[in-house]
């Protein structure tokens, strides 16, 4: 019963986190947008949204999110906190579609119910939180070969990101900014739930932070969050907001989920129809974020006029004068 009662507190704390979040993109979008006015945008290496109290902000509501979500962690399964990060995707785009005019389409809107009901799958079929006695028991987890193999894996593609593809295609493409929040995220969650565990252990009376292992988790989790800070801010003021969240929530989520599959073991007490349905519903929220993804331009797509000239001069010839009568409809 207690795993039961650990998960639902964790479901609580992951859809408010994602609510906070989800308003943390608009709230910050607007700061970086005002800071560009007067100064470098953050997308060419500025930083001049640091004097902006807006971009504060929205980083104060981020703040709120991630400490509810760091304590999700500490409760639940990553399997199961991580797909919720889709309400921050319906929170976002809504709000960048009242707020910033960032037209969302009917197509995008049926985008953001599938990445729902794909959670909602995910949410119903979860394995139960692992028993963990201590954060020695996290740390034995973390140095086994597998997840090592991912680290350095993970540590390798991060590099070759920044210093190779960043200077030239940074501007270009999305997913690069995006790789890089996405492949350290990865990594940060497994030390956020490591951290979490020990801060949860030590107010029960067991006090994990005799151990240099927990200040080494966070001190790495310390890093990569600033890494991670770093690039989405790129991300986002030179990409579409409707379009960065719903890709960076997939790339997160799947290494996340891979990650937490490697260290934590987490299937391993499922049966083959649990894992298959939460396959399923991860599979629909990537269905869900192709649709926000290819219908990002057609929310802002202008009305057009399509101008239908007669198939015959019979009409126009009985008149000497005036124009040509035409037919505008609307698209």
């Amino acid at each position: 019963m207690r795993g039961i009662s650990d998960n639902v507190h964790g479901v609580i704390l992951a859809i408010s986190s994602s609510i906070f979040i989800g308003s943390s993109f608009i709230i910050k979008k607007k700061g970086l947008k005002k800071a560009s006015a007067t100064g470098t945008r953050a997308g060419s290496g500025g930083h001049s949204y640091l004097l902006e109290p807006m971009w504060w902000a929205g980083m104060l509501t981020m703040i709120i999110g991630e400490g509810a979500n760091f304590a999700a962690y500490a409760y639940a399964p990553a399997i199961l906190v991580t797909p919720l990060g889709a309400l921050s995707i319906i929170v976002s785009a809504v709000l960048a579609h009242f707020i910033l005019k960032e037209r969302l389409h009917i197509f995008g809107i049926v985008g953001c119910v599938l990445c729902l009901v794909g959670s909602v799958s995910i949410v119903l079929h979860a394995p139960l939180e692992r028993k963990i006695e201590s954060v020695m028991d996290v740390w034995y987890l973390a140095t086994e070969p597998g997840f090592i193999i991912y680290t350095c894996v993970v540590v390798v593609l991060v590099l070759v990101l920044i210093f190779r593809f960043v200077p030239r295609y940074g501007q270009k493409y999305m997913v690069i900014y995006i790789g890089i929040c996405s492949l350290t995220g990865s990594l940060t969650v497994m030390g956020v739930k490591a951290v979490g565990i020990a801060l949860k252990l030590s107010f029960e009376g067991k006090n994990q932070f005799k151990y240099f292992q927990t200040w080494l988790f966070t001190v790495f989790v310390t890093i990569f969050c600033l890494l991670q800070l770093n690039y989405l801010n790129k991300a986002l003021d030179t990409f579409n907001t409707a379009v960065v969240s719903p890709v960076y929530y997939v790339m997160f989520t799947t290494l996340t989920i891979l990650a937490s599959m490697i260290m934590f073991k987490d299937w391993d007490h499922q049966n083959a129809t649990q894992i298959i349905t939460e396959l399923c519903g991860f599979v629909t929220i990537l269905s869900g974020t192709f649709l926000l993804h290819k219908t990002k331009d057609m929310g802002n797509s202008p009305t057009t006029s399509i101008i239908l000239l007669p198939k015959t001069t019979k009409d126009t010839e009985s008149k000497p004068t005036g124009e040509t009568p035409k037919l505008t409809v609307e698209v």
